[in-house]
């Protein structure tokens, strides 16, 4: 059971308009209080979107996701998890990017998410573009290659872009296979879908041992059967998660920087996500909602309903091994 104290305020008790937001009304621990090392997942935001190569935002999506998971309450409606009661859960703030300096946010990520593995906190971030899941992966790997399960509408691993340019929001999966961050056999790609340039970055996966499910093979075969494959494909191995909001079709989360048509809708991604029931996950992010592009805020509402999803997974997930 979770301490009292990492508790999130609840309707009855704040209004969900009123008070100060943090993810999901979780209580807001910095490094060195006195609740920092009790904290076993903790939600971060990384608001940087310096590796994005057209339409740009995704830096503004950690501020818009905590104002929408105020209306996030304590109970999983269809498995009746309570992620709140399994762990102490709590907002850390943001890593504090150089919104002017790649290599240098770079280097803050993976310097900040090296002191969270050290500390023996579960990350669930919040993008950002999706290169922000390369630092955290870097942090995280401590001399190991991680497995992933990775909803998206792109691979991400293309080579580069533009003269030679190694780091964008679609080549952090690259990099992290050629690091040894990652281990290609034990990667599932899960949505990919869209008009390619020449679908090397598909051969090149392929060819290295990644698992890549389109779409069209998505629907073929529903959700059920290729998330019992992903998690046969990883095991009992420790995995990251990493969940672009663009997996969805942009009818139902137009807030993104490369919306792809043909995706899934919003009832659809649930139920992949709950499919990691029983994976080993050491970490996840949900990434590239931009809010210039949706002023409703439903994108970051739907974002920070699979946020709660992936929660009630990492809950679950680090509650088994403490009984281990």
């Amino acid at each position: 059971m979770s301490d009292n104290r990492f508790q999130p305020v609840s309707g009855f008790d704040l209004p969900r308009f009123a008070g100060v937001p943090t993810f999901m009304r979780l209580p807001f621990v910095e490094e060195g209080s006195e609740l920092y090392p009790l904290t076993e997942i903790g939600l971060i935001g990384i608001p940087w979107d310096g590796g994005t190569t057209n339409r740009p935002g995704a830096r503004h999506g950690p501020r818009q996701v905590r104002d929408l998971s105020t209306m996030i309450r304590a109970m999983h409606p269809a498995t009746g998890t309570k992620p709140f009661e399994l762990c102490n859960c709590a907002d850390l703030g943001d890593v504090s990017p150089n919104p002017a300096g790649l290599e240098d946010t770079l280097e803050r990520v993976t310097t900040y998410y090296k002191r969270i593995q050290k500390d023996g906190i579960i990350p669930l971030s919040v993008g950002g573009d999706h290169l922000t899941s390369l630092p955290v992966l870097r942090g995280l790997s401590n001399g190991r290659a991680l497995s992933m399960i990775h909803f998206d509408a792109h691979t991400d691993l293309f080579e580069g872009y533009f003269n030679g340019t190694m780091y964008t929001h679609g080549t952090p999966f690259r990099r992290a296979i050629e690091e040894g961050i990652l281990d290609p056999t034990k990667v599932v790609q899960i949505g990919i879908r869209g008009t390619m340039y020449d679908g090397e970055d598909i051969q090149w996966g392929r060819e290295r041992g990644v698992t890549i499910i389109d779409i069209d093979e998505c629907m073929k075969r529903g959700y059920e059967d290729v998330m019992a494959q992903a998690r046969d494909i990883v095991g009992d191995t420790e995995t990251y998660v990493s969940f672009d909001i663009d997996f969805i079709d942009p009818a139902f989360a137009p807030g993104t920087g490369t919306p792809e048509i043909g995706g899934v809708d919003t009832w659809t991604a649930q139920q992949y996500v709950r499919g990691l029931s029983g994976v080993n996950i050491i970490g996840a992010d949900m990434v590239e909602v931009s809010p210039p592009f949706d002023a409703s805020g439903n994108t970051a509402w739907v974002g920070a309903s699979i946020l709660f999803e992936l929660l009630c997974n990492l809950a679950e997930s680090h509650a088994r091994r403490k009984e281990a």
